[in-house]
């Protein structure tokens, strides 16, 4: 994907944001709708999602690994120009292909970890998850601002600290069923991980098995960045309110 943005001012504000999965919250929006664009590094969740991201500001968004059928349309990477800074985008670092070459900037996400570091002469930013807060994190985004005159990049870490986050169909996000027992959590998590196993997507089982969209991407995302976990392995990283 090669893109070239056009130039209207001289200080640009870009929205970086990744790991939604299904959930925009009230700071991250006021965030986005000031920006004249929004780089998004996967994982956003489904199509809804992706719709208001759009009414907020323009998208580029790359494929992130929980992004299923509804995704097919978006790119595993992508790279293009953007106010004379190359830029880089693709969901998991591990990922990258011979595109990045010359990037000055790569962003990325997946690990849900924010990390920004200057490294072989170029800006790695990871803007950590905007949607849930995961693995005792903050949720968190970044802006970047460039100086077209001068070609200065700035970033802004924005932690997202409101008590709680909607997601994409008004429900709340943050308190995962803080309801369930223990026992009964197992075996939720025992189904899913077995679903997740036979390649059903979450949008098939959150449908089928009635269970809600938040809860089966935490446990879709720690299943796949976690490669032979088991079941109580997956219950071990699970943050629920109330645990």
């Amino acid at each position: 994907m090669e893109e070239r943005i056009e130039k209207t001012k001289q200080i640009h504000k870009i929205a970086v944001i990744s790991d939604t999965h299904g959930i925009l919250r009230p700071a991250a929006v006021e965030q986005l709708r000031s920006s004249e664009l929004i780089l998004h590094g996967g994982d956003v969740a489904d199509q809804k999602t992706l719709d208001r991201l759009g009414e907020c500001a323009r998208v580029i968004a790359v494929r992130g690994n929980c992004d299923k059928e509804w995704a097919e349309e978006l790119p595993q990477e992508a790279c293009f120009e953007l106010y004379s800074k190359k830029i880089y985008m693709v969901h998991n670092r591990k990922q990258m292909s011979a595109k990045a070459e010359g990037a000055d900037v790569v962003i990325y996400g997946h690990s849900h970890k924010y990390e920004e570091k200057e490294e072989d002469g170029r800006l790695w930013l990871n803007p950590g998850s905007g949607g849930p807060r995961r693995f005792g994190r903050p949720a968190t985004m970044a802006v970047l601002e460039i100086n077209e005159e001068s070609g200065n990049l700035t970033i802004k870490r924005i932690e997202l600290t409101e008590d709680e986050a909607q997601n994409t169909d008004g429900a709340a996000a943050d308190g995962l069923c803080p309801e369930l027992g223990s026992g009964e959590l197992r075996g939720i998590v025992e189904m899913i991980v077995r679903d997740l196993g036979r390649g059903k997507s979450v949008d098939r089982i959150v449908k089928t098995r009635g269970i809600s969209r938040a809860l089966t991407e935490q446990i879709c995302q720690i299943y796949f960045t976690h490669p032979g976990i088991d079941v109580q392995g997956v219950m071990d990283r699970i943050e629920i309110a109330g645990r």
